[in-house]
């Protein structure tokens, strides 16, 4: 059985006094880190890199990840941040390919490749996200769409796919309060699933998270498919009660 995992998405969120809040409330109302295994699910908060320093000082069971990387390993890339330097806060995953950079850094799907490919090489989990749009969806492109994004990420690092995460996240439903239905969610991930087993025999162990406004009321309905392995949570990462929920529900499914 894969494990359930919960990926909170802070985004550009966030600042000392806030943080320091939020984790504390997420951290008092979680599970003990060995009640958290026992239930097979994992924790995990993606936060601005400014704050990887003091979100590792308080995390308590929770994992660690940042919101991107370089496809470099170091060197003269003013801005850029590398995943040796992610791996120094003692961070464990990275998102890679988020619609977000996709969209508004014109991030190609061969880039997100290379930034899977460099996190793997440093010992960083990726988690890799595919999505369509909503005039893909209504031209009946999902399935080409997600297909061709996530093919790029497999022909670059096809040897060593079990160690990554692949994120579902329809953009028609990214911060707009629209969700896919339980039913339309589970259509793509079983798309996925097939073609990460064309390419792997493990593909099993694979998470596929759903990250279209997961939230507390539609968690347990979207986590009770058989392949929503857990959620990419944006707004609801920053409310401690509703990821909490989102937690809980996916005690209750693991």
């Amino acid at each position: 059985m894969t494990k359930k995992l919960i990926a909170g998405n802070w985004k550009m969120n966030g600042n000392l006094a806030d943080n320091a809040a939020l984790m504390g409330a997420v951290v008092a109302g979680l599970p003990s880190a060995e009640a958290l295994e026992a239930a097979q699910v994992s924790v995990l908060v993606c936060v601005p890199a400014p704050y990887l320093a003091q979100v590792a000082a308080l995390r308590g069971p929770v994992d660690l990840g940042a919101q991107d990387v370089s496809p470099q390993k170091g060197g003269a890339y003013t801005g850029e941040v590398s995943p040796a330097m992610l791996k120094d806060f003692g961070t464990r995953f990275v998102i890679v390919g988020h619609s977000e950079r996709r969209q508004n850094h014109f991030e190609t799907n061969e880039l997100v490749a290379l930034k899977a490919q460099n996190s793997l090489a440093h010992g960083l989990t990726p988690i890799v996200c595919v999505g369509e749009t909503l005039a893909q969806r209504e031209a009946g492109e999902t399935e080409a769409v997600v297909k061709r994004q996530l093919a790029a990420v497999i022909h670059v690092n096809g040897h060593c796919l079990t160690e990554l995460v692949v994120a579902y996240e329809p953009v028609w439903a990214i911060g707009t309060g629209k969700t896919a239905t339980p039913e339309q969610a589970q259509a793509v991930h079983a798309v996925i699933r097939t073609q990460l087993q064309a390419a792997s025999s493990n593909a099993k162990r694979i998470p596929i998270l759903y990250g279209g406004s997961m939230n507390a009321s539609n968690a347990a309905a979207l986590l009770a498919q058989p392949d929503i392995d857990g959620g990419l949570i944006g707004g609801a990462a920053l409310k401690a009660a509703d990821f909490l929920q989102i937690v809980a529900a996916a005690q209750a499914v693991a």
